[in-house]
Order: C-alpha cells, then sequence, then structure tokens
C-alpha cells in the first residue's frame, strides 16, 4: 500500500498538458497527480494496490468547475487523493464510451447522474461507489472513508464491484433486439403519447429543468408532414415559439443555451453547446421552410450565423462556449435596468427593458435578467439598433471561454443543418460552410482509413470514434452529396456505413448495435445503449444514414440494415417515445416511403429542383441530374425537353410532372 509510489514532483504517465482535450489541459496544473485513462494509468494502480479516483466531466460543466476550484486546486484535497489513489481526469466529450459506462453505474447506485462525476474503482476498472458533485469538506471525508474501506475491508469492496460488474452487463445483455415490423400505426401511436406529455401553456414537455426536444420536434413535423395533423403542429410550434422567445435564446446574439433551469425556459444553464445548435438549427430551419412564421426563418438565420460566427475554427466547429466567465455563471449574459439604461439612454433603455423583460427583481441572480422578447417589438429599426448596442456593450464583459475541441459527430450535425438550412433560407453560403467542414473532418479525422472521434488545434486525438460519429458524419456526407451531385460524398459516406456494419452491428442480435468498435479498447462492458438523449443515440443515427444509403445507392445490405434496426426499436416506440425521438423521425421518414424525388434536369440551372429541395420535408431525398447519372435517376430523363420529377414513396412511384404548382400536389397526395 505504497502511497507514495507516485512522489510529488514524478510527472503522470500521460500528461494532460499534452491532451487533445481542453478539459483535460484545464487540470493540468493541480497539485493532483492527474493522469489520462491510460494501460499504465491502471497498472499503476495494481501496482500500488490502491484504487482509481475516475472523475469525468466536460470543459464547459459549470459543477465541474466549481469543484475543480473547491478541491482539485487544493494542497490538502490533492494530498488525500495522491497519497491513497491512482486519479485519472477524463473528458466525456472525448471518450463517451467511458462516460456511458460509469454513467450507468453511477445512476444505478445512486438514482441520479451527471457532471462531474465521481467514481470510486477497483484497478481492473470495476466500480465500487460513485457519485457526482462533492462540496470540499464532503469530499475530504469520502477518500478517508473510501481509502479506510479499501484497506480495512477489502472483501465488501470486492463484493461490491462484482456485484455492480454484474448488474452492468446483464443491463446491456438486456437491451431490445428485434420487434415487430415497422408500420404507421407505431409512429401515430407514438405521437399521441408524446402530446399527451406537452406542457401547453408553457412549451415543450415535462418539468424544470427543461432541455430543448430537438429530435422530437423534427419527427413531429415529419408527422405533419405525412398526415397533416394539426395537434401535432400547434405543439411544435408552442415549443419551438417558446424557446426562441425565452431566455435560452441569446436574444442579441443567436445561438441557444443547453437548457433552461426552469420549467418557462427564462433561466438558462449558461453553456453553449454544438450540438444543441446544429439539432436545433435543423428543426428550426425546417420549420421555416414550410411556415410563413417570421420568427422561425429569424431563429434558423442566426443560429447558423452563430454557429459559423462563435463556433467555426478551421472549417470546423468546435464543441462549446462555457456557462462561466470570470469564474461566475451568466457573468456575460444577464442585465438590469440600470445597465439597460447605461448603454441605450433612458427612454430606449426603459423601451428596451420592457421588450426584453428586465425588471427591478430580476429573474436571474442579484436582480439581473436573463433577456427574454415574449411579444415582438413595436419598432424593429429600434430594435434592431438596441441590439446592435447592447451586444457591442456586452463584448465589453468578460467572455465565457471556447472549448475548441472538434467533434467528429457534433459536426456532422452541423453539417447536415448547414446544408439543409441552406435550401430552406436560401443562404448558398452555409452549404459552402458545410462542403469545407466535411472535407476538413475527412481529411483529419481519418487516419489510416479509421475514424477518430476528435482533435484539437489540428492534432487528431488518439481516441477511436464510435457509433454515432460514423453515422452523423456519413448523413452529413449524403446531404452533401444530394445537394451538390458529387459522388465523392457518396463514396465517403458508404465508406463509413461499411465501417460501422463491419465493426458496430451486434453479429449475435438482428438490428441492435454496439456504441463501440469489436476492435475498440474492451471496458468493463461494452455500450450499447439505443435510447435517444440529448444528441440522437449512434443506433437511430446509424439507421437514419443506412436508410438515406439504400435508396441512394441502391444497396439492399443497407436496406436490410435499416428495416432491422427500426424493427428493434418499435419497443422503444411503444413504451418510451419521449426516450426515442430521433427514431421517431426516423421511422417518420420509414412510413412515408421514405419519399424520394428525382428531377431530370440540368441541376445548375433547374427552377424545378430548387422547387424541389425547397418543397421537400425533413427526412425526404432530393437529387438533381442528368438521365442516369444517380441511382434514383435510372432510366428518367426529361419529358418534352422540359425539366421532369419524379416522386417516389418506396418502391412506388408517381407519373412524372414538369410544374413545381404539380409537385408541389404530389407531395401532399395521401400515402
Amino acid at each position: 500500500m505504497a502511497g507514495n509510489a507516485l512522489r510529488p514532483g514524478n510527472p503522470p504517465v500521460a500528461s494532460l498538458a499534452q491532451a487533445t482535450s481542453p478539459y483535460l489541459r484545464q487540470h493540468a496544473d493541480n497539485p493532483v497527480h492527474w493522469q489520462q485513462w491510460t494501460t499504465e494509468a491502471l497498472a499503476e494502480a495494481a501496482a500500488r494496490d490502491v484504487p482509481i479516483l475516475l472523475s469525468i466531466g466536460y470543459a464547459a460543466c459549470h459543477w465541474c468547475h466549481v469543484m475543480a476550484h473547491e478541491s482539485f486546486a487544493d494542497d490538502q484535497v490533492a494530498a488525500a487523493m495522491n497519497a491513497d489513489f491512482v486519479c485519472i481526469k477524463v473528458d466525456r466529450e472525448e471518450r463517451p464510451d467511458l462516460d456511458a459506462v460509469y454513467m450507468t453505474a453511477t445512476v444505478a447506485l445512486t438514482g441520479q447522474g451527471g457532471w462531474p462525476m465521481t467514481c470510486f474503482l477497483t484497478p481492473d476498472g470495476r466500480p465500487f461507489f460513485c457519485g457526482t458533485y462533492y462540496p470540499k469538506a464532503n469530499f475530504l471525508e469520502l477518500l478517508a472513508a473510501v481509502a479506510d474501506t479499501w484497506r480495512q475491508r477489502r472483501d465488501e469492496v470486492e463484493r461490491a464491484s462484482d456485484d455492480i460488474a454484474g448488474e452492468l452487463a446483464a443491463m446491456v445483455s438486456g437491451l431490445p433486439g428485434g420487434g415487430p415490423a415497422l408500420e404507421p400505426v407505431v409512429c401515430d401511436r407514438a405521437v399521441a403519447a408524446v402530446l399527451a406529455d406537452e406542457d401547453v401553456a408553457r412549451g415543450g414537455f415535462g418539468n424544470a429543468p427543461k432541455f430543448p426536444p430537438s429530435a422530437l420536434l423534427e419527427a413531429l413535423l415529419r408527422h405533419v408532414e405525412r398526415t397533416a395533423d394539426a395537434g401535432a403542429l400547434a405543439t411544435v410550434e408552442r415549443a419551438l415559439g417558446a424557446m426562441a422567445r425565452g431566455g435560452i435564446y441569446d436574444q442579441l446574439a443567436g445561438g441557444f443555451a443547453r437548457y433552461s433551469v426552469d420549467a418557462s425556459w427564462v433561466v438558462p444553464h449558461f453553456e453553449k453547446m454544438l450540438y444543441d445548435n446544429a439539432l436545433l438549427l435543423r428543426v428550426y430551419a425546417h420549420w421555416a421552410r414550410r411556415s410563413a412564421e417570421p420568427l422561425a426563418r429569424k431563429v434558423a438565420d442566426e443560429t447558423a450565423t452563430f454557429l459559423l460566427r462563435d463556433l467555426g475554427a478551421g472549417g470546423m466547429f468546435t464543441s462549446s462556449l462555457d456557462a462561466d466567465a470570470d469564474g461566475v455563471e451568466g457573468l456575460t449574459y444577464a442585465w438590469t435596468p440600470a445597465q439597460l439604461w447605461e448603454v441605450l439612454g433612458d427612454d430606449d433603455g426603459a423601451w428596451a427593458a420592457r421588450v426584453f423583460g428586465v425588471t427591478d427583481a430580476g429573474t436571474f441572480e442579484h436582480g439581473g435578467s436573463v433577456l427574454q422578447l415574449r411579444e415582438n417589438p413595436d419598432s424593429a429599426s429600434r430594435f434592431a439598433r438596441a441590439r446592435t448596442m447592447l451586444l457591442a456593450a456586452r463584448l465589453g464583459r468578460a467572455q465565457p471561454t471556447r472549448d475548441d475541441k472538434v467533434v467528429t459527430a457534433w459536426n456532422g450535425f452541423a453539417i447536415t443543418a448547414l446544408a439543409e438550412a441552406s435550401v430552406a433560407l436560401d443562404r448558398p453560403e452555409l452549404l459552402d460552410a458545410a462542403i469545407h467542414c466535411a472535407r476538413a473532418v475527412l481529411e483529419l479525422h481519418v487516419v489510416d482509413g479509421r475514424l477518430r472521434r476528435a482533435s484539437l488545434g489540428a492534432r487528431v486525438g488518439e481516441s477511436a470514434a464510435i457509433l454515432e460519429d460514423h453515422a452523423a458524419l456519413a448523413t452529413g456526407l449524403l446531404v452533401l452529396n444530394q445537394l451538390t451531385g458529387d459522388p465523392d460524398w457518396l463514396t465517403a459516406a458508404t465508406g463509413l456505413l461499411d465501417l460501422a456494419l463491419d465493426h458496430f452491428a451486434d453479429p449475435d442480435r438482428e438490428g441492435r448495435w454496439f456504441d463501440t468498435a469489436d476492435d475498440a479498447e474492451r471496458l468493463m462492458v461494452r455500450p450499447s445503449d439505443p435510447l435517444d438523449g440529448a444528441t440522437p443515440s449512434g443506433a437511430s443515427s446509424i439507421t437514419e444514414a443506412l436508410q438515406l444509403a439504400a435508396h441512394l445507392t441502391g444497396s439492399e445490405r443497407y436496406g436490410a440494415a435499416a428495416r432491422a434496426s427500426l424493427a428493434a426499436a418499435t419497443p422503444i416506440l411503444a413504451k418510451m417515445p419521449r426516450s426515442g425521438g430521433h427514431w421517431l423521425a426516423v421511422a417518420e421518414a420509414a412510413v412515408r416511403g421514405p419519399l424520394q424525388i428525382a428531377v431530370a434536369c440540368d441541376p445548375t440551372d433547374s427552377e424545378l429542383l430548387v422547387a424541389a429541395r425547397r418543397l421537400a420535408p425533413g427526412g425526404a431525398m432530393v437529387v438533381g441530374g442528368a438521365l442516369d447519372s444517380s441511382e434514383l435517376l435510372r432510366g428518367r430523363d426529361r419529358i418534352g425537353g422540359r425539366d421532369a420529377a419524379y416522386v417516389c414513396r418506396g418502391n412506388v412511384c408517381d407519373l412524372p410532372v414538369t410544374t413545381a404548382e404539380d409537385l408541389a400536389a404530389a407531395l401532399v397526395a395521401p400515402v
């Protein structure tokens, strides 16, 4: 039990200062002897015969910063950690596989999870005690208690860790396999169950805290396109409108915070994540495409601009903006009436206070208010001038730091959203940004024919990509293929899908997917979570990509895999549809055919192709080009010298049409 095996001054095996994660680098100067998760670190724990203290968080996490300041930067706490543990720090965004395994254990043991996650493990990685944030005094007591238990009651620790490991293995093996074939009624019942859970008064679903249900709203929009369900459309518009007008949306600079701490979308948890904004851009752009509501276009426009302006770097997109500035959450964003008057003057300041809901009592801490926009301003020009002046003043405040890590999956979401928004908003520069991003990710993140998870500063990390990385990037590339007609995007996408089928599909259970590859690092259990959360699950994302690729290539291998995945997901849609938002979106596209529109034309100069892209609902496929230029255009040519659109639902096709009006009518025909 050599507590001094790693003496102060000895460098850790894997230095955090050299990590490709800004979160790990934030802890490089701690007095704690942090190491990265490596075989050497686990071997050291075995050699010293001490437990592993595993701390998992991410750069934009407020409570991670709090615990770092209170405990990890404290010499007394660090001494206790270094003496009795091998301390390992993990970025959950860089190693989602580790996060998934130990978050499952944490929730199983405590009934809840969150970050920072604090787990105590045996040297071979089995957890025996887990929690989240601990104040310094409590953490010191916990360290002493765990160290004493390890030394004095090792048999109890071993039994507990064996029990937990067994329960985790049973939970993974119990995930659903194949279910009944997908039928429209499955989607209809899932939508009815979702609508019954709506918070009609405040928009969205459930109580505080409230997370943006982006995938679920996209699914409801696709359901509306299929069924013309007015109730579902109203639910979508209430949620999107409430979020757009609430404090969760940055009323000055655009972009959404991660979630609202209250049920009315007023006070956000201020971190801004790439994945949230990409997924929300997609759904707001689709709302703008089908609606005359000015708010839809405004928010989609501003969110796209936020991505390019604030998260863009080297052609790709960085991970997040911090919740804190100078260690204070929300410092950048909150306003008092006096601060508005100081910037705008008395008259305009008082007017802006009414428009943005800024009061003397405040909606946030210390009398500050988070800006909202519950009603449209009575003067657009006055509003624009006030926003410009307030944003300029806000830029003079302390600003949140940015996590510059580039995550493959989240960039895949951004590629898809920007490409689709370029059509909905008629902003071709968004398609250019999506193309540049895709090229940069493929150039940097594909190493020796295999995809990596993340990079930092143009240096790719060692962590292997997981299922969601392959799926989200493939989907984005398939969207680019449709919009550009460039076959290279299709080739790159199918390469990723082939890798996914070869390395992530469960060979023993049809339709089931693992989140890590069969040749990835072997953990205590192999993660396999089909449920959608803040981001779509890897399983639902790969199903979307396979479904698109099946029709764009004619591959029965992809089609069979997509059908098997959807069959495996029907229990989720039947029993817990709110945890299957992206599954429902993919299912809605599937039961509609999925919808395919092939336009025989010169793709560089075709009004009919432009109309097809504008009219196509989410989940539809649109290609344009000459006869036989793609799978969907085989045997399909212009008619009488005019561009012709061929509309198919699955393997059933309508007669071709040559006008935008006839195409619109064909797309709303009952199925």
